[in-house]
């Protein structure tokens, strides 16, 4: 119901009920893009498919995220939150048993794409059906709420990743997915609110032909940047040139229909814009590099997939620490005070991985990833609470819409070129992964790439000089260091967006206009 009072300070019952179903939701789609990272060398060998193809496992579901994400705004004022939601999670589990299913590389990879029809709804419609559910005076604490899942993938992915595929077989990585969403289908049909679409709303056909094609080409460009090593390369400049240009005529063609696909109008909120740009400058570097650590203990330390999971723990730990708090104090204090502080304790633990080799420690790796941790957890809630609480309740699905393509989007460019950076030094060092050994290489060279192909440790212990061996992990190990060391120089750009985020208290304006805005709290 309505209260003409400021919204409680605690979250009552029914919202973490509704908070509960989001979770869940994003914990299914998370989770699943943090296991399939750790199983990409079982399906090279299950498959007897080359990296570059095995990659398209994780391509191709991003592309379907970036098709889908544009939809949601519109689909969830005309049909209602509560069935689209359902819908997305029907698709991401149809999308899992089907995986489980597969023959071969094509098959899974056709499947994952299906997976990300259903997973690139479930995040902008959670924050959506969350933002409306708690009211302006309490979106920070339920951010941090919503929070929950980014703990766990980064924490639980690897870990359950790669005990499944140790102890039975890759295909329990999806069918884990099964009881969790028919769980999850089940609670949102209990707990959700009813729907109240507004079917009033015309479709944007125009942007859609533009917007959609126009993020799954560019990406698909940014994406074979690994593969192909240049930009140069026509499968990398050309669907990129086209993908741009269509997504530029989308910014120019946007401000003329009334109800746009992607509602750029919204970026006249000096809070959303000013928290857009952090957000995608944090996402390219801490989102691109994070994708690296599990490679770094696989690869120079030759640890395996579970060992490397549970080494990746103290991240998950640190962000669980402030997590809660940084919500609580998003709901008390501006985050133009806490934020650049958050952003500072992620860069001091980025340093120590900029000085990586192949013996560093691993005290300093795990306290490292720790602060890294807690900064995390004070960062990136915090600016979407920013960017979502001066929005009307109108504007909020389509704000988190804006705010997951932008995140999605810099994610994917933070990914491919963190992976450009590695795979170019190995390269100039000792290695790029799937590349078969040329012949007449030296045995530095060999060495390197029996690090970079991620051979079995029995496979490199074997090698027939240790001494060179090492010398391969050493080049190995300052490539890494080389693609952190640019991943912590962004994380410090990143302060400079995060200067101008609000430093005083910002006016709610999360409003049911129908009822003269009044605020909305559920009881």
């Amino acid at each position: 119901m309505s209260s003409q009072t400021s919204a409680p300070a605690k979250l009552d019952g029914a919202v973490l009920k509704i908070a509960g179903v989001v979770v869940l939701g994003a914990i299914m789609s998370i989770l699943d893009v943090t296991v399939v990272s750790v199983a990409i060398p079982t399906f090279q060998e299950q498959f007897g498919a080359t990296y570059a193809e095995v990659a398209w496992t994780m391509t191709g579901y991003t592309l379907a995220l970036a098709t889908v994400i544009p939809l949601t705004g519109w689909a969830a004022d005309r049909f209602g939150t509560k069935r689209l939601y359902m819908t997305a999670l029907l698709l991401f589990t149809l999308g899992s048993v089907l995986c489980a299913t597969a023959d071969n590389i094509g098959q899974l990879v056709a499947y994952r794409v299906l997976q990300g029809l259903g997973g690139g709804m479930l995040m902008p419609l959670g924050m959506t059906i969350m933002t409306r559910a708690a009211g302006p005076e309490r979106i920070g604490r339920l951010m941090a709420v919503l929070g929950i899942p980014m703990l766990l993938g980064p924490i639980s992915g690897p870990i359950l990743g790669g005990w499944l595929i140790d102890s039975y077989s890759w295909h329990w990585i999806f069918l884990i997915n099964l009881p969790i969403g028919i769980g999850a289908l089940i609670y949102a049909q209990i707990v959700l609110p009813k729907d109240t679409p507004e079917p009033s709303e015309s479709f944007d056909f125009i942007g859609m032909l533009m917007l959609s094609p126009g993020l799954a080409l560019f990406l698909y460009g940014v994406s074979t940047l690994p593969e192909e090593q240049t930009i140069s390369a026509t499968k990398v400049w050309v669907p990129m040139l086209v993908g741009a240009l269509l997504v530029i005529g989308f910014v120019f063609y946007s401000f003329k229909p009334r109800h746009p696909l992607l509602d750029l109008r919204l970026l006249r909120n000096r809070n959303l814009t000013v928290a857009s740009v952090t957000l995608a400058v944090f996402t390219v570097a801490f989102m691109g590099a994070g994708l690296l650590f599990p490679s770094y203990f696989l690869q120079i330390h030759g640890e395996s997939t579970l060992h490397a999971g549970l080494l990746m723990a103290p991240q998950g730990i640190g962000a669980m620490v402030t997590m809660p708090i940084a919500g609580m104090l998003a709901d008390k204090i501006p985050v133009g005070r806490t934020v650049p502080f958050a952003l500072l304790l992620i860069a001091a633990g980025f340093f120590a991985f900029t000085q990586v080799d192949a013996d560093t420690s691993y005290v300093l790796l795990c306290g490292s990833l720790f602060v890294m941790g807690l900064g995390m957890g004070g960062t990136m809630m915090p600016i979407m609470t920013s960017a979502l609480r001066t929005l009307t309740s109108h504007e909020v699905a389509r704000g988190s819409t804006l705010l997951n393509i932008l995140q999605q989007i810099a994610g994917s460019v933070g990914g491919a070129v963190m992976s450009v950076i590695l795979t170019s030094e190995l390269n100039d060092s000792p290695a790029v992964p799937g590349i078969p050994v040329p012949p007449g290489s030296d045995p530095v060279t060999e060495a390197g790439l029996a690090i970079a192909g991620q051979m079995k440790p029995e496979a490199v212990a074997g090698f027939p000089d240790q001494a060179l061996l090492e010398r391969g992990l050493d080049f190995a190990a300052d490539a890494f260091a080389t693609t952190f060391t640019v991943a912590f120089v962004l994380t410090l750009v990143t302060l400079i967006p995060a200067l101008f985020l609000p430093r005083k208290k910002e006016e709610s304006h999360l409003l049911d206009q129908e009822k003269g805005a009044t605020p909305v709290v559920l009881h």
